[in-house]
């Protein structure tokens, strides 16, 4: 048995390990370059956008004015923010703590000129083969690469073009609005088409917006913002999408500041939990699991795995902790119809809706009916998982027990003593395999700009894949993007403590943290990875998904950038 002192495990975005944090160093130095105001910031907004669409060309201009600027005053009303939080217990010492540093922010700052560029460099060399070359080679190489007139750059290429650029425009102490007259946005960006060119420059001012919110220069950043709204659209190309998401999440990061410094009092909106969480049993869930491919490759590789490990009991008692529509049981079902069972037992655990979950099992029972295979489906409603506890679970002394995580752990990152009480059950329960599909990104850090650029180029990659596998005119398309994507988005970027939620963590960290429980990782065998690869071949751009094997584990990714995890595990 794994002693008390094992399950002791912390959560504070302070000592994670340093690859959850990739700024591990630079985040402690809170100084950022910030070039004198520059005359273009005394434009009014008519005088901007005149030389705004000068630069890109835009026709109605004014209609694009008067939508924006209509537009934008209803943005600034946010969330309730929570006040209690694990990581501050008392707000108001904490605001008192706070208040230097604010006014610090609001003295001139003395230039570093490395600072900023040292930092941003570091962590924009995280993403993707174009930011190992050097400085200098990277963003000539890559748009060379690209021939003039033909998009062929993916969303997150564009990304990295726009983030070169922007360090090398930090560098040489160009602030966001100059740079659109800058003689180097001709140069930088002479090989790409124009629509390719549009992308790069709404990037770059996103980039500087985040910028100038890190600094607490709210005013220079709401102008940016202002610009990136009128490039940015919900319905134009993923970089559009994901930039319009992006600025109005940090829309609401001045407004709760501003409220937080200032004082006043916070517009009463419910916070929504779940929505930027996971998918549940509904239309949206079902088209995405249909015409994305992650959800399938992860799950008919967890379910070989599954069958690989059961095929010999005659008992199978599998605990899934979050029950969906449960479509993925079905495959189980068919992969256990030739064994020799006596039964196969579902317990569904909730915390939402309990007559989707009873639904859900009565769906699974016509179709366990249809294949003559014995089968028990209970649900274990629990109005929160502090309540989980291993006798609940009517587990049966010659049951092999199976758990299977599907992103839930996640959900439990900013509540750490509901992920504490879970974990100890399950070490009491001793399951013979515990599989778990997490999302492969870190969106925990507690800089505000290290979490920015991560969640940028993350949700950046879902935007580009949706581009290409569903339609754009197709109505569950808009409801991810806009319901969920744009709620964690808005959930990462403007909120901290305990209203953010939206905190996934990479594969390193939750290795160490199920070691601490005596769990040990094993190998997913060459026929789950057979399966994962088999069902690619089911969608039209399933080339574009990549799979990559990571020590024993399995990424699953989009064009070389890994999405999701999973790893199976066993008691030592």
């Amino acid at each position: 048995m794994v002693g008390e002192a094992a399950f002791s495990f912390q959560w504070d975005d302070d000592i994670l390990p340093d690859d959850c944090d990739p700024l591990v160093g630079y985040a402690k130095d809170k100084t950022i370059l910030v070039s004198e105001e520059h005359q273009w910031f005394n434009m009014d907004d008519g005088e901007f956008m005149d030389l705004f669409c000068s630069v890109f060309g835009h026709e109605n201009s004014v209609e694009k004015k008067a939508e924006l600027f209509g537009h934008n005053e209803q943005k600034l009303d946010s969330d309730t923010w929570i006040q209690n939080d694990h990581f501050m217990p008392d707000l108001e010492e904490f605001k008192e703590n706070l208040q230097p540093s604010v006014s610090e922010l609001r003295k001139p700052v003395k230039e570093k000129p490395d600072s900023i560029s040292l930092a941003s460099w570091d962590l924009l060399n995280s993403y993707g083969k174009g930011f190992k070359m050097s400085r200098g080679e990277n963003l000539k190489d890559l748009i060379e690469e690209t021939p003039v007139g033909v998009q062929k750059l993916s969303t997150e290429e564009i990304l990295r073009v726009a983030g070169e650029k922007f360090i090398q425009f930090s560098t040489n102490r160009i602030d966001g609005i100059s740079m659109f007259i800058h003689p180097y946005v001709g140069s930088s960006l002479s090989g790409l088409s124009m629509d390719e060119a549009r992308d790069v420059e709404l990037v770059h001012l996103l980039l500087s917006a985040a910028e100038n919110v890190h600094s607490g220069r709210f005013d220079v950043a709401s102008k940016l913002i202002s610009r990136c709204l009128w490039v940015a659209s919900d319905s134009g190309s993923p970089v559009q999408r994901v930039a319009f998401y992006f600025a109005e999440a940090l829309q609401q990061r001045i407004y709760r500041e501003k409220v937080w410094i200032t004082g006043e009092k916070m517009r009463n909106q419910p916070v929504k939990r779940e929505a930027c969480l996971a998918l549940g049993t509904n239309n949206t869930f079902l088209a995405v699991h249909q015409e994305l491919p992650f959800a399938q490759v992860t799950q008919l590789a967890a379910i070989q795995a599954i069958i690989e490990n059961v095929k010999t009991s005659r008992k199978i008692h599998l605990i899934d902790l979050q029950v969906r529509s449960g479509i993925q049981w079905t495959a189980l079902m068919q992969g256990l119809a030739d064994c020799s069972i006596q039964y196969l037992k579902i317990t569904a655990v909730t915390t939402t809706d309990v007559q989707e979950a009873k639904d859900t099992g009565k769906r699974l029972l016509s179709f366990a009916q249809s294949f003559n295979l014995p089968f028990i489906f209970k649900v274990l409603n629990l109005k929160d998982m502090k309540d989980f506890k291993e006798d609940l679970l009517d587990v049966e002394a010659d049951e092999t027990l199976v758990i299977y995580s599907y992103m839930m752990l996640r959900t439990m990152i900013s509540t750490p003593d509901r992920l504490e009480i879970l974990m100890r059950a399950v070490t009491r329960l001793r399951p013979a395999l515990m599989v778990v599909t997490e999302v492969e990104a870190n969106h925990n850090s507690s800089s505000f700009v290290d979490r920015f650029i991560e969640a940028l180029f993350f949700y950046s990659v879902f935007f580009d894949c949706l581009e290409d596998c569903m339609e754009k005119n197709n109505k569950f398309r808009t409801i991810l993007e806009r319901t969920y994507f744009g709620e964690g988005i808005i959930n990462i970027v403007s909120t901290e403590s305990q209203e953010r939620v939206t905190r996934n963590v990479k594969i390193d960290v939750w290795r160490a943290f199920l070691v601490r429980f005596g769990m040990e990782e094993i190998d997913l065998s060459e026929s789950s990875r057979y399966q994962a690869s088999l069902v690619l071949k089911r969608f039209s751009h399933g080339s574009s998904c990549t799979l990559e094997y990571n020590g024993k584990g399995l990424f699953v990714g989009w064009k070389g950038t890994p999405l999701h995890s999973l790893t199976a595990w066993k008691f030592k």
